[in-house]
């Protein structure tokens, strides 16, 4: 099988290059920006509560356990990684994707030691591990869950509980009760889970870009795409973020559902896959409040799949049993979201300039996606708007869907992941620390990168940031 996509012109592939570098220079500017327009508010105003801005974190140049480590996975990834994607068979692809996003994730979590990287990072005053005693009677702790939310509350919650509906602090509340107490096991879990998620990614990119025409190319195109994303997927700036927060395990749980839904609307085993989505979209909302934004991506696997309706009775199914499970035990969602919103406002996020972080929040992003990927955005928008030039809507979306090219399907999937991400931002219910909170969103913006030529230089540029980013920043939320 091929494993290179068709080559463009000379010129063009001149033309191309250069646009991406301006793409990434933009994306290195925005960051620049942010970081001193928020240093100047911080230091007179005092009200962006980071102390690096735009990231949670403090300049701390540091080394650690896990700098070796990181040096070497991330030489082996540049060197060997896109031709071991382009011939690996697929099976092997996808667990050799997790065991080296594991490597990857730890050792730059060891950076920081193991207990300030890992087995620390949950047990602080606003993270889940501080409330698991009061959890002991868990309907009762679901029943009374909305009561502690709002800060004037008896018995506030911390911070990230009271953000999160209760199924994020049940998870850890589960872990203890299974024997896996602690903050040590509560990061292995978050890690091992959340790098699972650029296996999804692959996944849903390979069924989801080969849909449409019976033909060769378009089959091979899909498994070409996943193939050349898999390197970058694994190589993100983003695991710096991964390795040790709950949102990590949100993204994967979040990637996962929508990797489901994919196989389900292509026709592989509609029933199962359909029913496992709706479960997993279903927890996805009770795990975090701004998860429910993946129906926009969920949107879009579903305009992109040939199958949509054989499995939508089983994905309705599956997405209506976490919501009834918790409603039965006494917890109301959207109760809690209200007094979430009460929260928010009458904490720091009240006070955090809307001004500011509805584009420093972008800049987050950057660094969370880093400079490939924001290249890579620049070519989907033009594969999309390319594919709009050439072939209008004048036949519905299902046939423009069933017609594009493999790139055209994956870019609308990243797309889709970009809007929901903008959509977060402009709510305002996203301002500061969403380098962590936006971890679901920037894994299906980071398969952009398989539109990229020269794999190499810019996986060189990834593995450069996050390395940058993990021994001179200290991390922290």
């Amino acid at each position: 099988m091929n494993r290179d996509l068709p080559r463009e012109p000379l010129g063009e592939r001149r033309r191309d290059l250069l646009l991406d570098l301006s793409a990434a220079l933009a994306g290195a500017l925005l960051v620049t920006a942010a970081a001193l327009v928020g240093t100047a508010i911080e230091r007179r105003a005092h009200t962006l509560y980071v102390r690096w801005p735009p990231v949670f974190a403090q300049w701390e140049p540091h080394v650690g356990l896990g700098t070796p480590a990181a040096l070497v996975v991330a030489v082996a990834v540049v060197a060997y990684g896109p031709p071991l994607a382009a011939r690996l068979p697929w099976r092997v692809l996808l667990w050799a994707a997790w065991g080296t996003a594991t490597a990857w994730t730890f050792s730059l979590a060891l950076v920081d030691g193991w207990q300030r990287g890992i087995a620390g990072r949950l047990t602080t005053t606003n993270e889940y591990l501080r409330v698991i005693d009061r959890f002991h009677d868990i309907p009762v702790a679901l029943r009374d869950f909305t009561h502690h939310i709002v800060s004037h509350s008896p018995a506030p919650w911390p911070a990230h509980i009271a953000g999160h509906p209760p199924a994020a602090t049940l998870t850890f509340v589960l872990l203890d009760r299974i024997g896996l107490g602690g903050g040590g096991w509560a990061g292995v879990w978050c890690i091992t889970v959340g790098a699972t998620a650029p296996v999804a990614v692959l996944v849903a990119v390979r069924v989801l870009a080969r849909e449409g025409r019976e033909d060769g190319e378009r089959r091979e195109g899909g498994e070409v795409l996943a193939r050349r994303a898999a390197p970058f997927l694994v190589l993100a700036p983003a695991a710096v973020w991964v390795g040790t927060s709950a949102d990590g395990y949100f993204a994967a749980v979040a990637a996962w559902a929508v990797a489901f839904l994919a196989l389900a609307v292509t026709g592989h085993r509609p029933r199962a896959t359909g029913l496992a989505s709706g479960l997993l979209l279903g927890l996805t909302a009770y795990l975090s409040y701004g998860l429910t934004l993946f129906v926009v991506i969920a949107g879009a696997v579903l305009l992109l799949g040939s199958h949509r309706l054989r499995p939508l009775p089983y994905l309705l199914a599956g997405l209506a049993v976490v919501p009834v499970v918790f409603t039965l035990a006494g917890f109301n969602w959207w109760e809690a979201y209200r007094l979430l919103v009460t929260r928010y406002y009458e904490g720091i996020g009240g006070t955090r300039p809307y001004g500011y972080w509805v584009w420093a929040n972008l800049a987050c992003t950057v660094l969370i996606v880093g400079p490939a990927t924001v290249a890579g955005l620049r070519r989907a928008g033009t594969a999309v708007g390319t594919a709009v030039a050439v072939a209008p809507l004048r036949k519905g979306l299902r046939g423009f869907s069933r017609t594009a090219a493999p790139e055209t399907h994956l870019a609308l999937l990243v797309l889709a992941a970009l809007l929901a991400l903008l959509v977060a931002d402009l709510s305002g219910m996203s301002k500061a620390e969403t380098e962590r909170i936006w971890l679901p969103f920037a894994m299906w913006l980071l398969s952009a990168c398989a539109f990229l030529p020269r794999p190499r230089g810019w996986l060189a540029a990834q593995a450069t940031l996050a390395l940058l980013l993990n021994h001179l920043l200290l991390t922290g939320w």
